[in-house]
């Protein structure tokens, strides 16, 4: 069984573009955060906004390095990610 509020985390940050083009960029490695809001074409307070999103549901980590963070995929997240969405849709038991 698939519990409603991990899930929901999860699944909440995959429903919106700009986090899904963040996930693209980040599958071929590690970006700082200034790389993803100039490729990106907006703002530090809405990048932020993206990226707690995408850390609370585990799929990216963050390390900071001076006064800039650096982000990559999570692969522990992404395999939770994953799993979850096999067990909501049934995929596996």
């Amino acid at each position: 069984m698939v519990h409603p509020q991990p899930a929901a985390r999860v699944f909440k940050a995959f429903c919106d573009e700009n986090r899904l083009t963040i996930l693209q960029m980040l599958s071929d490695g590690e970006k700082c955060a200034c790389k993803l809001q100039d490729a990106l074409g907006i703002g530090q307070s809405t990048l932020s906004h993206h990226m707690r999103i995408l850390c609370d549901a585990g799929v990216v980590s963050a390390r900071r390095e001076g006064k800039w963070t650096h982000y990559s995929l999570s692969r522990e997240g992404c395999e939770a990610a994953l799993t979850l969405l096999a067990q909501a849709l049934h995929l596996q038991e």
